[in-house]
C-alpha cells in the first residue's frame, strides 16, 4: 500500500472515529499511532491493501510485534487494528474479518497505583487555603478525589455542570456521554469557598468553565496535572502521582467502605464492567496484607497474590478479557 492510498484511509478512519463514536482527541490520536508499525509491516511484506490482510499475515504481523514492542503495547496495536478492520467492513473496503479470537494475546495484569487513605487526605489537605491559588487548587483536589473524574472530564467543567446543593456533578465524559456524579461535602465546601471568593475575581466574565487560570481562561489539562504533581511532592508522595492516582483511589476507597461495584462502574463512566472489576483486585490485595499481618495464626508463609492467583486462572480460562482504557 503506497503512502497516499494508506493516508487517505486513515484519514477517513479517524473522521469516523471522532464524528461516529465521538471519541477524544488524544484517543483518536493513540489509535492512528498504534496503527504506524502496521503500516511498516505491510511495506516490508509488500502487502498492497487491507484485502489482501489474512489470517496468516494477521499472525505474522502479531509475532513480529512482539520482537520490539512490551505485551501490553501489542494488545494495545491489536486493539486498534480490530477497531480498524470493524469499520473497514463497515464501510465495505473489505469483506472479510482476519483478526483472531480475543485472548490471542494475553495482557499483562498490573494494578494501578493508588493512595491509601492517609495519603489522600495529606495530598487533597496539600493547598493551604492562604492564597487565591490555593484555594483554587484545594478546590480542584478535593473534587478530582471525591468524584474520580478522569482529567478531561475535569477541564471541561463548566459552572452550570455544578449543583452544589443537590451535590452532583453533570459530565461529559468518553464517547459524548453524559453521566451524573457525586460529590462530597468537603468538596462542596472547598468548591464553593473558591467560587465565592477566587472565580469571580479572576473571571473576564465570558468563560463558562469551573476552573480558571490566573488569566481568567479555561485551566488546561496539562495544568491540572502539573498541579496535582506539585502537591503530591509537597505532600512527600512522590512526583508519580497523578489525575489517574486519584481516579483509582477513589475506585479503590469506594469499593472498600462497601460501594457495589456497579454503583462504582455508574460513577467512573466505565461501559465495560470489566473495566472497573480491576479494582477489587486491589482491595484483595489489601486484604491479603491486612489479614497476613493481623492474624495470630496466618502463619510465616506467603498467600499468594492476586496476579499469582490470575495467572493460574488463565491457565485454566484462556477466554480473557481485553483490557479498556480506563
Amino acid at each position: 500500500m503506497d503512502a497516499a492510498d494508506w493516508q487517505d484511509l486513515m484519514s477517513r478512519f479517524r473522521d469516523h472515529l471522532v464524528a461516529e463514536r465521538g471519541l477524544a482527541p488524544l484517543t483518536v490520536r493513540n489509535y492512528l499511532t498504534d496503527l504506524e508499525p502496521l503500516r511498516e509491516f505491510m511495506s516490508e511484506r509488500e502487502i498492497g491493501s487491507f484485502a489482501e490482510l489474512d489470517r496468516r499475515r494477521v499472525r505474522a504481523y502479531l509475532a513480529w510485534l512482539q520482537i520490539g514492542y512490551k505485551r501490553a503495547s501489542v494488545v494495545r496495536k491489536l486493539s486498534a487494528l480490530r477497531n480498524l478492520f470493524k469499520w473497514l467492513n463497515s464501510a465495505g473496503f473489505v469483506t472479510h474479518d482476519p483478526l483472531p479470537q480475543r485472548g490471542a494475546v494475553k495482557s499483562e495484569s498490573r494494578l494501578p497505583r493508588f493512595l491509601f487513605e492517609e495519603e489522600a487526605a495529606k495530598l487533597v489537605n496539600a493547598p493551604d487555603p492562604t492564597s487565591d491559588k490555593r484555594i483554587r487548587d484545594k478546590a480542584l483536589l478535593e473534587l478530582i478525589y471525591a468524584s474520580g473524574l478522569r482529567v478531561s472530564e475535569v477541564g471541561g467543567l463548566n459552572l452550570d455542570s455544578v449543583n452544589l446543593d443537590t451535590r452532583e456533578l453533570r459530565v461529559t465524559g468518553k464517547g459524548s456521554k453524559d453521566r451524573i456524579v457525586l460529590i462530597g461535602q468537603s468538596a462542596r465546601d472547598a468548591i464553593k469557598m473558591y467560587l465565592s471568593e477566587v472565580r469571580a475575581a479572576i473571571s473576564a466574565g465570558s468563560e463558562d468553565a469551573l476552573f480558571l487560570n490566573r488569566y481568567g481562561n479555561r485551566l488546561s489539562e496539562r495544568s491540572i496535572q502539573k498541579i496535582v504533581r506539585e502537591y503530591a511532592t509537597r505532600a512527600g508522595l512522590g512526583s508519580q502521582v497523578h489525575t489517574h492516582t486519584l481516579r483509582h483511589s477513589f475506585a479503590t476507597h469506594m469499593l472498600e467502605g462497601g460501594a457495589d461495584l456497579r454503583v462504582v462502574q455508574e460513577l467512573l463512566g466505565h461501559a465495560n464492567p470489566g473495566t472497573t472489576q480491576i479494582y477489587t483486585h486491589i482491595t484483595k490485595e489489601e486484604a491479603t496484607r491486612a489479614y497476613m499481618s493481623a492474624h495470630p495464626r496466618a502463619g510465616s508463609g506467603a498467600m499468594p497474590t492476586v496476579n499469582e492467583q490470575d495467572e493460574r486462572a488463565a491457565g485454566e480460562d484462556t477466554d480473557n478479557q481485553w483490557a479498556e482504557s480506563q
